[in-house]
């Protein structure tokens, strides 16, 4: 099953980092975020991805086909382009990811990034993935995929409860403060971003639109599901959201749910 991750937009909250790069490569740990994303979905078997590219494209690109010299000693001849790795380092082991770079365009909009890839989903696939390159999680992708399957709808959506970054204050009477919670879980679900949909989502997908005008359509006809996810996740919209990635992971990485 093909996992498409959206990977064009600008990330203007993120202006810190987005100035010189895409947001899916804001670096976690020393690895890009959209590189923890795939790591999530290849720990579960699907390693088979459709990148969506727009902003700052060929910084993605270029990361991935220079992954291997960048992280060991190597002979490079110049007349003929050989190239002779000499030792690998054990901390950075090879990955197996087979990725579609696709060009999808630098200012369109999510919805319509997804509908072009459409070519790209082999006629022999009846469901695909999409997420958004900014967000991690320890999901469980096959009990997602399962539970997709089970519902028979043509969208599932991963519901996760978002923490407010906000303390929330208590008043009491004569407007006195009784409580403080700092940061606490929001009562709302939002969409986590780990999606699974039948084909048949494409129709209902148009040019120069947000992908959400497809959910509303479809939630109407009832044929959008909720998977809801009780586990970590966290995305990345701020420079303080990328401290908090790297803190996480220099502590606790949670979504690293994969071996080295």
């Amino acid at each position: 099953m093909k996992t498409i991750i959206l990977c064009g937009g600008i990330g203007y909250r993120l202006k810190e980092e987005t100035e010189f790069k895409p947001k899916p490569m804001v670096q976690i740990g020393g690895k890009p975020i959209l590189w923890h994303i795939m790591k999530i979905y290849a720990h579960y078997g699907f390693n088979d991805f459709i990148i969506a590219l727009g902003y700052k494209g060929d910084y993605i690109k270029d990361y991935f086909l220079n992954q291997k010299y960048l992280a060991n000693n190597f002979i490079l001849h110049t007349k003929t382009g050989k190239t002779k790795i000499l030792t690998r380092d054990a901390t950075s082991p090879v990955d197996n990811f087979n990725i579609t770079f696709v060009d999808t365009g630098a200012e369109t909009l999510p919805g319509e990034r997804i509908l072009r890839l459409k070519k790209y989903i082999p006629s022999s696939d009846k469901h695909f993935m999409v997420t958004y390159g900014d967000g991690v999680s320890d999901i469980n992708i096959k009990k997602l995929v399962s539970f997709h399957k089970k519902q028979n709808t043509i969208g599932t959506l991963t519901g996760v409860q978002p923490t407010s970054k906000y303390g929330i204050l208590t008043i009491g009477e004569d407007n006195v403060v009784t409580g403080f919670n700092e940061k606490p879980e929001m009562d709302h679900l939002v969409n986590g971003g780990f999606m699974v949909f039948k084909k048949k989502f494409f129709d209902y997908l148009r040019p120069n639109e947000m992908e959400h005008e497809a959910f509303k359509v479809l939630i109407l006809k009832k044929q959008i599901s909720l998977y809801r996810h009780n586990g970590f996740w966290h995305s990345m919209d701020t420079y303080p959201d990328v401290e908090n990635l790297n803190k996480f992971w220099g502590s606790d990485p949670k979504w690293k749910i994969w071996q080295d």
